[in-house]
């Protein structure tokens, strides 16, 4: 998205071909931005790991139909903070749980910049038709910690002329914000607040993706569950913001050491070692929450493995994410013979207890799939994952990667 605002071509290495990036990329293409796939081998067309984006210096044409955006929020909450900036009306849709997904707390601040947005769904959910025009800055308070909707308001607040400002509750993930620093915009930050001043222009740049720390945490999990395990994980981002399961699976007893290595377009990349000894019990909430909101279905796996009783609280935003996780963790592991007591914002573990293997639904959610996927690991018998093509939403090589564990 942000290559696609800028002034010229950027050359992107280490994209994730997900299906959720590569919804990304269909989306930025019917806005009239010419994406090419690098011809190099080893680049394969249907997953490319490297493109350049020809960016269109803060200009898009309107889209002939609608623009999907398969399972990704991400993608529909940032996009829509650019599309209220433009002359044109778009609709933005997704698959079933993506349209289940509640849109309020990206129109709210973007209406109040001036554009019109309508939630043709039930429950102010997705398809989000957006007739933009030109927008004012805005002073807007989030009334939930959310780095997606942080973004939304920055990224439409470019478009305007004068500062907008937003008041986190938390400070969030801040990947945007580092990011627009490297395309040579200047966001300012002062304690919770951060502001960014419209009329910037993004300088084209090439770009290094980091490996995703959500994503190797279910294989960190699973090394420091497991006495003698020895876990190297190389170039991966360690970005403050997202290390916080590290953070937390220390708390838990384990030995994870990681080891910056360089930074790269604003981010910090290093490699993580994880050596396993066995889990303890740990409470997780308060403002460690929004750093960690997307690792909880394995964290809770790890409570499952730990001795002791482990607390989640404060995680209601978990009921409103692909699924509802609280009740699709709940659930499965209570299948596999652990007790589990859950509440509104999160639930209670008893861990320590041997896991049985059994039969477990993914909910279509990605996370809950991979998550239930190392529980199995762990549980005598055997386990199946029903539904798990939905990992290839955000990790398409996990089954390879499982596989060669599995040894």
């Amino acid at each position: 998205m942000l290559s696609s605002m800028s002034n010229g071509p950027c050359r992107i290495d280490g994209f994730l071909n997900s299906e959720d990036c590569l919804a990304t990329v269909e989306a930025i293409r019917s806005l009239g931005i010419r994406i090419d796939i690098v011809d190099e081998e080893g680049n394969d067309p249907e997953r490319p790991t490297s493109l350049v984006v020809h960016g269109g210096n803060m200009r898009y044409t309107a889209p002939e139909h609608d623009i999907d955006c398969g399972n990704s929020g991400t993608t529909m909450r940032l996009l829509a903070g650019i599309l209220a900036a433009q002359p044109f009306e778009s609709r933005l849709t997704g698959d079933a749980s993506l349209t289940r997904r509640p849109m309020s707390r990206i129109m709210n601040p973007l209406k109040e910049m001036g554009a019109s947005l309508e939630a043709s769904g039930d429950n102010e959910c997705a398809p989000l038709i957006i007739r933009g025009g030109n927008l004012h800055p805005i002073r807007f308070e989030l009334p939930v910690a959310s780095a997606q909707v942080k973004s939304a308001v920055l990224l439409a607040g470019l478009f305007t002329e004068g500062k907008t400002t937003v008041v986190e509750p938390v400070i969030t993930r801040d990947h945007t914000e580092k990011m627009l620093e490297f395309f040579q915009v200047n966001p300012r930050r002062n304690g919770n607040e951060i502001s960014i001043y419209g009329g910037q222009k993004l300088e084209s740049r090439d770009i290094l993706v980091p490996g995703d720390i959500s994503s190797a945490a279910f294989w960190i999990v699973a090394a420091a569950a497991q006495s003698g395990s020895d876990l190297m994980i190389k170039n991966v981002g360690l970005n403050a913001t997202r290390t916080g399961i590290l953070d937390v699976l220390v708390r838990m007893g384990a030995q994870i050491q990681d080891h910056l290595a360089e930074t790269g377009n604003g981010e910090p990349i290093g490699n993580v070692s994880v050596k396993g000894r066995g889990l303890k019990a740990t409470t997780i909430g308060g403002s460690e929450i929004p750093n960690v909101i997307d690792e909880l279905p394995i964290l809770a796996v790890a409570g499952a493995l730990a001795e002791g009783t482990t607390i989640i609280k404060d995680a209601q935003e978990l009921r409103v994410k692909e699924t509802d996780r609280i009740a699709a963790v709940a659930t499965n592991l209570r299948s596999m013979g652990v007790t589990v007591r859950d509440f509104h914002d999160g639930m209670e573990i008893e861990g320590g207890a041997k896991l049985k293997g059994a039969r477990l639904g993914s909910y279509g959610d990605h996370r809950i799939a991979m998550a239930f996927a190392i529980a199995g690991l762990f549980a005598d018998g055997e386990t199946v994952i029903e539904g798990a093509e939905c990992i290839d939403t955000s990790y398409p090589g996990f089954s390879n990667h499982l596989a060669q564990i599995l040894g």
